[in-house]
């Protein structure tokens, strides 16, 4: 890792790419956050995060967020209102619990990439893609500074 939170240009960049393809089969759209540290529980930085993010400004509200918070070895997966109705709280600890096995093996990047996978899934489902779709979010890692 290239810092307390973040990770190599390389790994960034499968990140993004994962992200991309994953977008590709659907209206939802999918960001990654680093943090530094907790502030106020991570499920309240989550959301805080989700909201500057404007993540809960899109047309059919189905963003996702993958809050991570590498330092406290923590982490949360928020999906907007339209995705949650879709799947329930099984779902998401289900993806947690992928991100988890590779986490666990220190593959943090793979980790995060295999919990994208995961969501591109139910969002292909849930969310197909459709002609007039527009790219609602940038794909862009967010870090706090």
């Amino acid at each position: 890792m290239s810092t307390v939170y973040f990770l190599s240009e390389k790994e960034d960049n499968a990140i993004l790419n994962a992200i991309a393809e994953a977008e590709k089969g659907t209206s939802g759209e999918i960001r990654v956050h680093f943090a530094k540290k907790i502030s106020n529980g991570i499920f309240n930085d989550a959301k805080k995060t989700f909201e500057s993010l404007k993540m809960h400004q899109t047309e059919l509200r189905n963003g996702v967020l993958i809050y991570m918070v590498l330092s406290e070895k923590q982490f949360y997966i928020l999906g907007d209102q339209g995705i949650h109705q879709c799947t329930g709280e099984v779902f998401w600890q289900s993806c947690k619990d992928i991100m988890q096995e590779e986490f666990a093996k220190g593959n943090i990047s793979q980790g995060i990439i295999k919990g994208i996978e995961a969501v591109k899934d139910i969002l292909k489902k849930e969310f197909p893609y459709s002609y007039d779709d527009k790219n609602e979010l940038s794909n862009e890692i967010s870090k706090d500074h």
